[in-house]
């Protein structure tokens, strides 16, 4: 990590910036034609990409066969199907809470106005599958998915080496309900949930993160009339620790980040420099001993520990930064987190690692990322929900708003709407029979 000594406040935009690995440029015009690729040979460019990025040879078909997901519990040992049977009873305990309540409002005598959540008709849930298969994810949208009542689920992954998808993922979908899974990945996968081939149901909602492919691609899948959950590319988190922290608890955090892929990134502020540096030199001791090491050692890279001179400005740089991730460290974290404006998720106190919320505290992991948090939430039950207004005006309605909406009509020049007003008011006050 490098090490950043009360930078000037006009230096911190530097200091904020995300690492990016290739130009974006270039990785939008590669998506483009992966898109048109797939529009145009469907099924056809789906496999080909398959055996090129995956080594995979997908000719026995694209979709999971209800044999192989019946046998994907027998691979998984019974420990870790108990542990995520437990994470997914606490995200669903934390996402029911979610749920929408009936509400009714008269905003006047005789006019009634109501709103009512319907689901997301079909969703396509993108899971990474590559070095680390990410089945939390799936529990994350799955869970809400299925809360939400959405009626078709669409669940995409990449295939391993022999065709297969990973037993962890296929018991995890088996657990939600999921039943067709497509092996695809990457922005292939995408463009298939956009438009549809043969195999892959085309989606209204596309949602999960990956790679700056991943992420482009669902940014180029707005433009064909496809919604996305948010624009979620690599993985962050921003530590701020103050000398009450344990270096060793620090290092992991960051760690625990810089291990989902080289371009994720990690920061470190700080108003004490012993414990920047006690956790710089944690962060190396536990790097070696780390499977993973190599993938973390390249994201450290592109990471910064930042000495700043009080919790002000700690929180100042944080919330213009807007992390994925945001851990508190510090001896009295509910005072600092008061001020928190722009973040994904907030993890308080020493006994609180983001890891947690990542597998299974409950609340989401699928959160904004590249400072979209200033304007984006996580992925809630809301995210698969859609809420449709209603309302219904008695006589007396009519008579209390009509007037009202006959006024500014006429003001702004729209005839017509004052019209079909008035030509209702007219037929109540015309003799009946």
């Amino acid at each position: 990590m490098q090490l950043f000594s009360y930078p000037a406040p006009q230096q911190w935009p530097a200091l904020q910036q995300r690492a990016a690995a290739q130009q974006a440029q270039d990785i939008d015009q590669r998506v483009e034609q992966i898109f048109a690729d797939v529009r145009q040979r469907g099924d056809a460019a789906l496999l080909d990409y398959a055996q090129r990025f995956d080594g995979a040879d997908l000719s026995a078909g694209l979709r999971v066969s209800l044999e192989e997901l019946t046998a994907a519990a027998a691979q998984v040992p019974a420990e870790l199907q108990a542990a995520i049977r437990q994470a997914h009873a606490n995200i669903l305990r934390f996402h029911q809470a979610q749920v929408p309540q009936p509400e009714e409002v008269e905003t006047m005598p005789g006019v009634q106005c109501w709103r009512r959540a319907v689901p997301v008709q079909r969703v396509g849930l993108y899971i990474p599958g590559g070095t680390a298969p990410l089945f939390s994810t799936l529990l994350m949208l799955g869970v809400p998915a299925r809360l939400a009542a959405c009626p078709e689920v669409v669940l995409c992954t990449p295939p391993q080496r022999d065709g297969s998808v990973n037993p962890v993922i296929l018991f995890t979908a088996q657990l939600l309900g999921i039943t067709t899974i497509i092996k695809a990945g990457g922005a292939q996968a995408v463009a298939a949930l956009t438009g549809g081939t043969a195999s892959v149901p085309a989606v209204d909602k596309i949602f999960g993160p990956g790679n700056r492919y991943v992420t482009a691609a669902k940014q180029l899948a707005t433009r064909y009339g496809v919604a996305i959950d948010m624009p979620a590319g690599p993985s962050e988190v921003l530590v701020i620790a103050d000398a009450s922290a344990n270096p060793a608890f620090v290092a992991a955090d960051l760690l625990s980040q810089a291990e989902h892929g080289p371009d994720s990134q990690v920061i470190l502020l700080s108003d004490s420099l012993p414990m920047l540096e006690a956790t710089q030199a944690e962060v190396a001791r536990q790097l070696r001993e780390l499977p993973r090491a190599e993938v973390a050692a390249q994201a450290l890279q592109e990471s910064r520990a930042i000495l700043l001179r009080t919790p002000e400005e700690m929180l100042y740089f944080s919330n213009q930064y807007a992390p994925e991730h945001l851990i508190l460290a510090v001896q009295n974290p509910e005072q600092l987190a008061a001020g928190v404006t722009s973040a994904g998720s907030v993890f308080l106190g020493h006994l609180t690692p983001e890891a947690a919320g990542d597998y299974a505290s409950g609340t989401n992991h699928t959160l904004p990322t590249n400072g979209y948090a200033r304007n984006y939430s996580g992925v809630s039950l809301d995210s698969f929900l859609k809420k449709i207004t209603f309302q219904r005006l008695s006589p007396e309605g009519l008579r209390h708003v009509g007037p009202v909406v006959e006024l500014m009509a006429e003001a702004e020049g729209l005839r017509a709407h004052a019209r079909a007003i008035t030509l209702r008011l007219a037929s109540l006050a015309a003799p009946q029979g």
